[in-house]
């Protein structure tokens, strides 16, 4: 990674094993060899490719590090893998990179440029919460693989990085030479970005949609689909089930819609079968609806709504068929779900497990769903790089499949993909994709068939044989999806009648895997789209000014005066999980006799010191609905001085045991039982582990992003532990309980997992250490509390004093500075996976999740 990085010339060896091919791009001859990866405390250099990885079909995933001693001096270069480079026919030792996106723009479609405008605007917000969204502004690092914008590598925003920058970008470098039918519309968008009108990713996708609707009249598709599904051979029942059934070809046209499908069930002979085909028979009905429009008709935003309301109503009818039949644990059915919906121009792709969904062109074999496992989360959190992630216990666990969990905390993956030039998708069950057989045999297996030199049916067989010859450990299921594009340019330009962008939200949210714009209701149904929207400003009735009004200061009048009020808040009287997916009315509703905390007060970098004894927790229990009696307390004494690290929002998953702004706060202890953090020897010892900081100049546009790392020995063995994490969960990172499918629930007993350790003596719990509390659980009246502004100038504060004392030498901080256990998680060989942090406090021992392959380890 980088473009100053000088390797050496092509041939030459590096480190026993990488041949230098071309500059900056090496081949590794040994890549069953571990790979050198930075240690846990330099993770935070790279965690925007760690973070980014359900990005992965456009931006670059961390393959490793490359130590070089050079003059005395060593230096770790970052090694990304799978670049994008073109190597020539019959040679991999002559290869080069992939066009600029600038030099390809020219030769074109319509169709295709609006493409490309519409992967980045996809992936602007995502960046930009990463910091790295002036990639998107480098004509260097915007490399095209056919239909795909590839990123070569991220580079740090040195600054506040705005939408309006990527307008004058498009104006200046692709305008003048967009096709001639688009050209207006394009300078439209870019003038509405320079202007400041378009104010998030979510607003520009929805006016390149108005677009890509337009000039995909202009081309149509037709659509083939063969599924296969069989036992294998080492397995008695066939859990699998695929839709369509294996018994023909499915063609669009004459088939108004067409969908593929494939569910893995889990369960074994307790019901595996059952939940796969019944969440394809519900899925199927879901989506009749879809049968009353044409695909041109149909709006992507509510459509997304429609497929994830169908996977809910699926899990469900899981759900409760396991309820029914009182299942609980290991007992419980449950399936994967990975299924291809075309529709007009584009392909929906719905995902929940690990059965996968792979888009092979002419150009490559292209991976585009991420695990729903243990090891993806732990690199999507920032915790680790995925090759050091598949070392660690239970790394192919799931953490989220249909029917083991109420709806409320699945959060299935929908992704949309702009057809432009012929392709096949591949969905398959982990029978195939384990030990890396789709990326083995896709030019010989899957490519003919773009090629017109093997038809569907056979290309179907042949992959089933290789995954019962090859790996033959599990049922394998499989449906090859071909499309075929016919399209000719519009005759007319598109006018600059842009789409409403009043009714999109202009907040910078986290990236997620919905990757368009999100409707209004997750419960809305599948509408007709306008031809035209205008370009308009909201405008708000008059007459609903002054009710706005007097019904907003009534609130804010009613929430004062529950401040006032001194009794705390009930606790233990949860109604039961909500049926619905939208839990905010009945969570307002369910809150309005409790108490605020707080909050307003305890402000981050505030100071309190306790005028009676406190419960903390050494510890943040990651779920909120785990029952509090399942931590011991570490009680601190009066006296005792804390700082306001963060606050966490508790995930209260619409019940009536916590109140509605109550958080998790994270504090540091300043002094404990009354020290005042005056004594010298007491406060030294007290300073945090030394962070690492990268050079600003590392960050620089015209310098590559090298890891400035010390000179140490890394051993490839040693696995990367995750620390605890410092912020709150994303929600579609939901959590569920794992294990493997093999071992029966009898086998395991109580004695192979642990809980964290926890003590009441505050002995245990040194200077600068961390504690958590719920805000709720503070008592105002229990803490003197110095806010923030306060603090500024003050030489009695025992934080600010322990902020300014150094590590006396030969001290450490602490004696066991290890990566805490995170909460639900087992340090036995059996592992416990921490539970969904929507999860309802009834659920949290019975969702079980097992994973057939855990024992065949998944390689990259």
């Amino acid at each position: 990674m980088g473009n100053e990085v000088n390797l050496g010339k092509p041939g030459d060896i590096i480190a026993d094993r990488y041949l230098v091919v071309a500059k900056s791009v090496l081949l590794d001859r040994i890549p069953s060899l571990a790979v050198q990866a930075p240690a846990v405390e330099k993770l935070e250099f790279i965690k925007p490719y760690l973070k980014l990885i359900p990005f992965r079909l456009q931006v670059p995933q961390v393959y490793g590090l490359l130590p070089l001693r050079r003059g005395g001096v060593t230096q770790d270069v970052l090694l990304l893998e799978n670049p994008p480079v073109f190597p020539k026919i019959d040679s991999d030792l002559e290869v080069s990179l992939r066009e600029e996106l600038t030099k390809a723009w020219g030769g074109a479609t319509s169709m295709r440029q609006l493409n490309w405008l519409w992967q980045i605007a996809n992936i602007w917000q995502p960046l930009a919460s990463e910091g790295v969204a002036s990639t998107l502004m480098e004509t260097h690092l915007m490399r095209v693989e056919g239909p795909i914008l590839r990123l070569l590598e991220l580079r740090q925003d040195e600054d506040i990085v705005t939408l309006a920058q990527l307008g004058e970008f498009w104006r200046s470098r692709l305008l003048p030479f967009a096709r001639n039918a688009i050209a207006e519309f394009l300078g439209e968008i870019c003038h509405l970005l320079i202007d400041g009108e378009v104010k998030s990713g979510e607003q520009l996708i929805l006016l390149l949609d108005r677009g890509l609707k337009k000039v995909g009249n202009s081309q149509s598709l037709k659509i083939r689909i063969a599924t296969q599904t069989d036992t294998g051979p080492s397995r008695q029942r066939n859990e699998d089930a695929c839709y369509p059934s294996s018994k023909g070809i499915l063609s669009k046209p004459p088939e108004s819609k067409a969908m593929g499908i494939v569910c893995d069930g889990i369960g074994g002979h307790e019901g595996g079968n059952v939940a796969s085909n019944l969440a394809i028979k519900t899925i199927e009905q879901e989506l009749q609806q879809l049968n009353r429009f044409s695909d041109e008709d149909i709006e992507p935003g509510i459509l997304l709504g429609d497929l994830e309301k169908a996977v809910a109503v699926a899990n469900d009818k899981i759900s409760e068929r396991n309820d029914n039949e009182n299942r609980q644990g290991r007992k419980r059915m449950g399936t994967t779900l990975v299924m291809a919906l075309p529709i007009g121009h584009e392909l929906y792709v719905t995902h929940v497990g690990d059965s996968r969904a792979y888009w092979i062109t002419r150009y490559g074999c292209y991976q585009v769903t991420l695990d729903d496992d243990v090891a993806s989360r732990e690199v999507r959190l920032g915790y680790a790089v995925y090759r050091d992630a598949l070392k660690q216990v239970a790394s192919g666990s799931l953490v989220q499949a249909l029917g083991m969990s109420p709806s409320l905390s699945l959060h299935p993956t929908v992704q949309r993909f702009v057809l432009d030039e012929d392709g096949i998708f591949l969905l398959c069950s982990d029978g195939l994709s384990d030990f890396d057989r789709v990326e083995q045999h896709w030019e010989t297996e899957i490519l003919p068939v773009l090629s017109g030199k093997q038809d569907l049916a056979t290309a179907t067989n042949k992959l089933v044989e290789i995954a019962n010859v090859e790996n033959g450990h599990d049922n394998v299921t499989i449906a090859l999806l071909h499309y075929k594009v016919n399209y000719s340019e519009p005759k007319s330009a598109l006018q600059p009648e842009l789409a409403d962008l009043t009714t999109v939200s202009t907040a910078h949210s986290l990236p997620t895997l919905n990757t368009s714009t999100p409707s209004n209701s997750p419960n809305q149904k599948t509408k007709v789209l306008p031809d035209t929207i205008p370009l308009r400003k909201a405008k708000i009735p008059l007459t609903l000014i002054l009710p706005i009004l007097v019904l907003g200061g009534g609130l804010l009048g009613y929430f004062i005066m529950q401040f006032k009020l001194p009794e705390p808040w009930e606790k233990g009287k949860s109604p039961a999980p909500a049926a619905t997916r939208s839990p905010e009315p009945e969570l307002k509703q369910s809150t309005a006799k409790t108490l605020p905390t707080p909050n307003l007060e305890l402000q981050v970098n505030s100071e309190f010191t306790t005028r009676e004894k406190l419960e903390f927790s050494k510890q943040l229990p990651l779920d909120s609905a785990i029952s509090e009696d399942n931590f011991s307390p570490v009680m601190l004494p009066e006296g005792t001085v804390l700082q306001v690290v963060s606050k966490e929002p508790l995930k209260n998953n619409g019940s009536i045991n916590s109140v509605l702004d109550e958080h998790w706060l994270k504090l540091r202890v300043c002094s404990i039982g009354g020290n005042t953090g005056s004594d010298e020897n007491t406060t030294s010892s007290s300073k945090g582990p030394p962070v690492a900081v990268v050079p600003e100049e590392t960050f620089s546009p015209e310098s590559p992003i090298v890891a400035a790392l010390p000179e140490e020995t890394f051993s490839p063995e040693s696995p990367i532990v995750a620390p605890v994490p410092q912020e709150t969960l994303s929600p579609d990172t939901s959590l569920g309980e794992a294990f493997p499918k093999e071992t029966p629930l009898a086998e395991i007993s109580p004695a192979e997992t642990t809980t964290p350790s926890f003590t009441d003596d505050s002995s245990s719990i040194k200077l600068d250490e961390e504690v958590w509390i719920k805000s709720g659980k503070i008592n105002l009246k229990s803490v003197s509390i110095s806010k923030p502004s306060d603090l500024k100038d003050s030489n009695n504060s025992p934080c600010l004093k322990l902020n300014n004392k150094d590590i006396p030498e030969g001290k450490s901080l602490l004696e066991n500075e290890t990566s805490p256990t995170k909460p639900g998680e087992s340090t036995t060989t059996q592992p416990l996976i921490i539970p969904s942090e929507t999860q309802s406090p009834s659920q949290t021992g019975a969702p079980v999740i097992g994973n057939d392959n855990l024992t065949s380890p998944k390689s990259r």
